[in-house]
């Protein structure tokens, strides 16, 4: 007998939890599921990308908080076996109301860790009811361990599964990627992605790079946030020519291939997807010292290194010491390949979905 499951976003424009959501859905099973997504906006780039037979309910409710009514309505509606909620605030809302469906087993993904990241005070009150759910996902160590310490969450409740990585996507993309204009010969050339906000530490990047003036480094940042302007004219007061930001790229493997390193200055993270997907591009990497499974995707010394970033002048002599470093791009790969492949975590998300 096929399950039924509802997946809740609030659309599918080019996220974390958008993409792995799309990913599982695609992939489950015909014969044992029958997926649908609902979306609180239906717009975003992965519509293009899911399987036709995935069924979208568009509640059109372009807020959040008022899209509790319409969900639960469709619940009601739809009696499905599973939801499967994967965006912290809906999660948080959802909770109080699980109890209204007893014949439904309920799923949370938690995105980031959660203290970190939830400061409304009124939504972090819907966390006193978060052990309702039947199961929720953590992506890392880090963000199991805050949820039990910090809100009290019973840790049978509590499963890890990891992001996956799409190495054949990503091997298709390499194919097709030529050097970027931008790339200097004469350079060591690193990358840095991300959504320009105070989350992803780019203003402590540019710190760092305020020291690297006199070396022959060009740092290349991609993505685009509200921190754009601010970010700019610190990159002006602190006159880093060697700076440059190129917005957002719909192939930004394209920078990793020809990268000579890769930097993740995060202040925090859930599961950082673009730190597997430099690794899956045989690029090393330095990340901050920061929670969100850093050190689960990190092995030091082969596909990278874990250091702190608000110590400007060490950071800066790890960056000159790792441009140079003569990495094995296989092993860098592999390292990833046989942690955190696509067909590993699918299976992980299928057996959690089956078992429940």
């Amino acid at each position: 007998m096929k399950k039924s499951i509802i997946f809740i976003l609030p659309d599918l424009e080019t996220g974390g939890a958008e993409r792995i959501i799309t990913t599982i859905a695609n992939h489950l099973p015909r014969d044992r599921f029958s997926p649908s997504i609902l979306l609180l906006r239906k717009e975003g780039a992965y519509l293009d990308f899911l399987k036709p037979d995935v069924e979208i309910i568009d509640i059109q409710t372009p807020r959040i908080r008022n899209s509790l009514k319409p969900i639960l309505l469709e619940i009601k509606r739809r009696k499905p076996d599973i939801v499967f909620s994967g965006f912290g605030e809906v999660n948080a809302y959802l909770s109080l109301f699980i109890r209204l469906f007893p014949k439904t087993k309920f799923i949370a993904r938690e995105t980031n860790v959660v203290s970190q990241h939830v400061t409304r005070k009124e939504i972090r009150f819907f966390y006193k009811f978060y052990n309702g759910y039947d199961k929720i996902i953590a992506q890392s160590n880090d963000m199991q361990h805050d949820l039990v310490k910090n809100f009290g969450i019973k840790k049978k409740k509590l499963v890890k599964i990891n992001n996956p990585v799409d190495i054949n996507f990503i091997e298709e993309k390499l194919k097709e990627s030529e050097r970027p204009i931008e790339f200097s010969h004469q350079h060591k050339n690193v990358v840095a992605i991300g959504n320009l906000s105070a989350r992803k530490g780019f203003d402590n990047l540019l710190k760092v790079f305020s020291r690297l003036k006199n070396q022959n480094i060009l740092l290349h940042i991609l993505g685009d946030g509200k921190d754009k302007e601010m970010l700019l004219q610190m990159k002006e007061m602190l006159g880093l020519d060697h700076v440059i930001f190129h917005g957002k790229k719909s192939n930004p493997y394209q920078y990793l291939k020809y990268a000579d390193l890769f930097i993740l200055s995060s202040r925090y993270e859930g599961f950082p997807n673009v730190l597997l997907e430099a690794g899956a591009c045989g690029i090393y990497s330095l990340a901050n010292n920061c929670p969100g499974g850093i050190d689960e995707i990190i092995l030091d010394q082969i596909n990278g290194e874990i250091a702190n970033i608000d110590n400007y002048d060490s950071f800066a002599e790890k960056i000159k010491h790792a441009v140079h470093k003569n990495n094995n791009k296989e092993n860098i790969k592999e390292s990833i390949k046989n942690r955190f492949s696509k067909d590993i975590i699918l299976q992980m998300y299928e057996d959690l979905l089956w078992n429940i």
